[in-house]
């Protein structure tokens, strides 16, 4: 499996050609003490280090790469306010730790929200921007020293390159924004290309607890056309050649890193590599174009390290909602005007997160109360008629399944029975669940909430360890995953009654396959949010409740039959468009049989 120190190929590369150049400086200063001596003490007159106070004098400005290295050493800067503390490396001039002071990330020793949350540190990111010089050799920004001049929350680093001086100037704002802008003067000298290449090396830190679940919401999301068009990517490459990219984002679960670009990315491309094990999901590299003014880059951009919260992403104002997957179309409709709102304002009223999901839960099931005693009645009409059905099949034993089916449709028909009806409910269905399973896992609000014995919502509750591992269970088995599993066996067995049996060689049984389902549904429902397997835990345990209270209570099965058999005396109701189909696709089916037959007697 592939392990992970923290450090990739471009960075192991880096540091050994740092450390060249640090022994042939060495050598280089050995006759030279007078004049190192010399830019020591005018060097320790500028240096900043964390705890620093401002120092507003101008930074040493040096003649080429290899005065930048020798006269400054790494330092770390540090800029804080509520939200964010950064520190920004002289190495590259890159902001190298992120953390955010008001959330906590997973810790798999304690099973609780209590670490500290870092997006950057411990070199798992590196960016920088690349030139072409006139000789066609490039150079890299990351690979240069800068030197730091502090201001309040606000840091410049600037380093010179063969007489090209270039700055970068970081500021921190609130609403998790770092601006950072980019300025050079002398860089037409050295460079021969209109352009350069912002390369980006990233390898993305898990911060929740289920591992699986995680990585498949980590991933590139980009936006383009003047912020109104938004794609991602969450395989292995991005390649968008012709747009021009608005912002550039690597999304996990609950949080983002994304650089906005003022004038955009151009001819961006971006890979991305699964990591099987360890402190790392993903490694992501990406390379996109920006273009130089006269051989000069001066460009503003911004860094965001941000929490997934759709009410702060939207008063971005530059489609960052989209950042938050709740589901394409009406999926993602129904999760931002419906559930969302819902959950919302349940909450308001102060009751624990796992109540909160309990009583929308109660609210879903009150909405599709009509539709679900519709199906319940239809359930009930069809056993009424059972034995009519089975008369049919025992006539037509011997007779093709066409003919079976059509006399069998006859019989609904002139009981007043339609069988797609009972269709309805299921398709409705469909679009919840899946804006659910949208749902559960991306709401922040219910991150590190707890409930009974799940600690966090957002993910599985492990509480039954296994000593070993089982493919897609993985070494642990969720309470509230079997509790769900359970008792949609029991609603299954309890609907499956009425189910008609195959009346034909090789049809499968769907009474077996609707008992097998459930047990397959354990084996997702085991890694994903334990809020989910709540909610559907509480809403099939309302359907059994439901079957109980029609049954007892509501519909009388001899005034169903009562009802039946005056349909029969009615004669049978008009055909829908759907049946209606349905019969003149069976009698054309069975002409072309007859055809046929007759053609192989010949």
């Amino acid at each position: 499996m592939q392990q992970n120190n923290g450090l990739d190929k471009n960075q192991l590369i880096s540091f050994a050609l740092f450390s060249m150049i640090l022994i042939g400086a060495m050598f280089y200063f050995q006759n030279k003490q007078a004049k190192d001596q010399q830019l020591k003490d005018a060097q320790n007159k500028t240096a900043v280090t964390q705890k620093a106070p401002v120092n507003n004098a101008k930074p040493a400005i040096v003649t080429n790469l290899n005065d930048s290295v020798k006269t400054a050493s790494i330092q770390q800067i540090e800029l804080k306010n509520k939200e964010l503390t950064l520190a920004i490396s002289t190495l590259g001039g890159q902001i190298s730790t992120v953390q955010l002071n008001e959330y906590k990330a997973y810790n798999k020793k304690t099973d609780v929200n209590d670490k500290p949350l870092l997006i950057f540190d411990k070199n798992n990111s590196s960016y920088g921007f690349q030139f072409k010089d006139k000789s066609g050799k490039f150079f890299n920004t990351k690979d240069l020293v800068f030197s730091p001049v502090q201001n309040g929350n606000s840091v410049t680093m600037q380093t010179t390159v063969n007489g090209a001086t270039i700055q970068f100037i970081y500021t921190l704002l609130d609403k998790y924004i770092v601006d950072f802008n980019v300025k050079t003067q002398g860089l037409s000298q050295l460079v021969s290309d209109q352009k350069a290449d912002f390369i980006w090396n990233y390898n993305v830190r898990g911060m929740e607890k289920g591992r699986s679940q995680e990585q498949t919401h980590t991933e590139f999301n980009y936006t383009f056309n003047d912020y109104k068009s938004f794609d991602y990517d969450g395989r292995t490459t991005m390649e968008e050649p012709k747009e021009n990219l608005n912002w550039l984002a690597v999304k996990q679960q609950f949080f983002s890193a994304v650089i906005e670009p003022q004038k955009g990315f151009k001819n961006s491309k971006g890979s991305q590599e699964m990591i099987e094990e360890g402190e790392f999901l993903k490694k992501f590299n990406f390379n996109g174009q920006v273009d130089l003014a006269n051989n000069e880059l001066n460009e503003d951009f911004k860094w965001y390290f941000m929490p997934l919260d759709l009410p702060m992403l939207k008063s971005y104002d530059k489609n960052f909602d989209e950042l938050l997957p709740l589901g394409w179309s009406f999926i993602g409709t129904l999760n931002r005007w419906f559930f969302i709102p819902m959950y919302n304002l349940i909450t308001s009223w102060g009751l624990a997160a796992g109540w909160v999901i309990f009583l929308m839960t109660i609210i879903v099931k009150i909405i599709l109360s009509p539709v679900m005693f519709k199906q319940h009645k239809l359930s009930a009409m069809m056993k009424v008629i059972r034995p009519e059905i089975d008369a049919v099949n025992e006539k037509n034993k011997g007779a093709d399944a066409m003919k079976k089916q059509q006399e069998t449709m006859a019989v609904y028909r002139k009981a007043g029975v339609n069988q797609m009806a009972g269709c309805l409910p299921g398709l409705i269905q469909v679009p919840i669940f899946y804006a659910l399973f949208r749902f559960f896992p991306n709401m922040i609000d219910l991150r590190g909430k707890s409930f009974w014995f799940a600690k966090d919502l957002t993910a599985y509750d492990d509480v039954i360890k296994l000593p070993f591992h089982i493919p897609f269970l993985q070494d642990h088995l969720s309470i509230f995953a079997i509790a769900c599993t359970v008792v949609i066996l029991i609603y299954t067995i309890m609907t499956a009654g009425n189910m008609q049996q195959p009346t034909q060689e090789g049809m499968p049984n769907m009474k077996v396959l609707m008992y097998i389902f459930p047990v397959t549904f354990l084996f997702f429902l085991n890694t994903s949010a334990s809020g989910l397997s709540w909610y559907y835990f509480v809403s099939n345990a309302i359907n059994i409740l439901i079957i109980l209270v029609i049954k007892y209570w509501i519909l009388d099965e001899k005034k169903i039959h009562a009802q039946i058999q005056q349909n029969k005396t009615k004669g049978p109701k008009p055909e829908g468009k759907f049946q209606k189909r349905m019969r003149e696709m069976m009698e054309k089916a069975q002409e072309q049989q007859k055809v046929q037959n007759t053609g192989k007697k010949k």
